[in-house]
């Protein structure tokens, strides 16, 4: 079956671009004619509404998700805050629940996917420069930071453990809206979180090992619970059973957005007081390590020659984390619960930093598509 994507495809090298609405995840562009098709919660589409111009009850739920989606950043920095004063609104949440919450997360990215595009990692440029930079960039940056700001050895362990995750796919939202090359992004968050399976225990291993210790099989086999899997299975949802997955697909961004503010809640609501004690130390060193991300993606991606609108997607993807991974990760494997408390601060810095830096980058054209 040909994928929606086609990402063995050569992306055109003056295309014209469509301004779609915003959706979480935003699917793979894909070549039609010479325009990229709209991006429509993971599926493509035409249109949001009826041959006579009412919406339908599923187009008010996309166009609902859409904007849930589109203000992620508020609900994370929201839900962080009820946690910080008010810790007892998350003593629901259990461990269950948590897994389950980022499972489905995984799951919704990997019906935006299928097989095709798993295999076509190798294909899309600017994939060597943004491996190179997602692998050295963020781990060393969060190294170097907690050594720069003395960090206690479980925010030092929490700060490198979200160096080292994969990108989020909130990244693809933030290109999009930044002008950068969202077909590149969404393939480069595929690509990171199938390597995570490997790279976040290897590297989180390495160099977290000084400061506590790292149980690397019990990440290994976590990871790829959390996130292999799942995004394996709805990439066979998508290949095989695509009524189903258009049928489910409004319903995932909600899901994700949730998960995302409740988790990131929860990490800060189980240490509400330690953080109240300590609070700037750790945005300063989260702010810090997310910065280093978007200021190196960019700067390597341009002295290699990669065009601007790649190079904002790299620096995009290289400067924003899986945090709610790293949250899943430090509350299972890391006997301090402080440890998740930099990977939790760390989802509303590099959404605010992210939301930032696109909308300054979205008043200005590159080159490529002014032309």
């Amino acid at each position: 079956m040909r994928s929606q994507y086609d990402l063995r495809a050569q992306f055109p090298s003056k295309p014209t671009w469509l301004l779609p609405s915003v959706s979480f995840p935003p699917t793979l562009a894909t070549k039609t004619g010479r325009s990229l098709a709209p991006l429509q919660c993971g599926i493509l589409s035409n249109s949001c509404s009826t041959d006579d111009g009412k919406r339908s009850f599923r187009d008010w739920v996309e166009v609902v998700g859409e904007a849930v989606s589109t203000a992620f950043p508020i609900w994370v920095a929201l839900g962080c805050l009820l946690g910080l004063i008010k810790p007892s609104s998350f003593n629901w949440v259990t461990p269950n629940l948590t897994i389950l919450g980022i499972t489905l997360t995984m799951l919704g990215m990997g019906m935006t996917l299928t097989f095709n595009d798993l295999r076509g990692v190798g294909y899309a440029q600017g994939i060597t420069c943004w491996l190179c930079s997602s692998v050295l960039v963020m781990p060393l940056s969060g190294y170097a930071v907690s050594k720069l700001l003395n960090l206690p050895s479980y925010y030092a362990a929490g700060l490198i453990l979200v160096g080292c995750c994969p990108g989020g796919t909130a990244s693809n939202i933030v290109t999009y809206i930044a002008r950068g090359n969202v077909a590149l992004s969404v393939l480069m968050t595929a690509a990171s979180t199938l390597s995570a399976v490997i790279m976040t225990p290897f590297l989180t291993a390495k160099l977290a090992g000084q400061y506590v210790a790292v149980d690397a099989a019990g990440l290994l086999f976590s990871t790829l619970q959390v996130v292999l899997l799942p995004v394996l299975a709805g990439a066979f949802l998508n290949q095989y059973f695509q009524g189903l997955v258009k049928f489910v697909s409004p319903l995932m961004p909600p899901i994700a957005v949730g998960t995302v503010a409740v988790l990131c809640g929860n990490a800060i609501a189980q240490s509400s007081s330690a953080i109240l004690m300590s609070g700037k130390q750790v945005v300063l060193a989260a702010a810090l390590l997310h910065a280093s991300g978007f200021f190196f993606g960019y700067i390597l991606s341009r002295i290699l020659g990669i065009d601007v609108s790649s190079s904002r997607t790299i620096s995009i993807e290289v400067g924003m984390q899986n945090s709610v991974l790293g949250v899943v990760l430090a509350s299972q494997h890391f006997g301090n619960p402080l440890t998740a408390v930099p990977c939790a601060v760390s989802s509303v810095c590099h959404s605010i930093l992210g939301s930032a830096l696109a909308g300054i980058w979205r008043q200005s054209v590159p080159t490529q598509k002014q032309d």
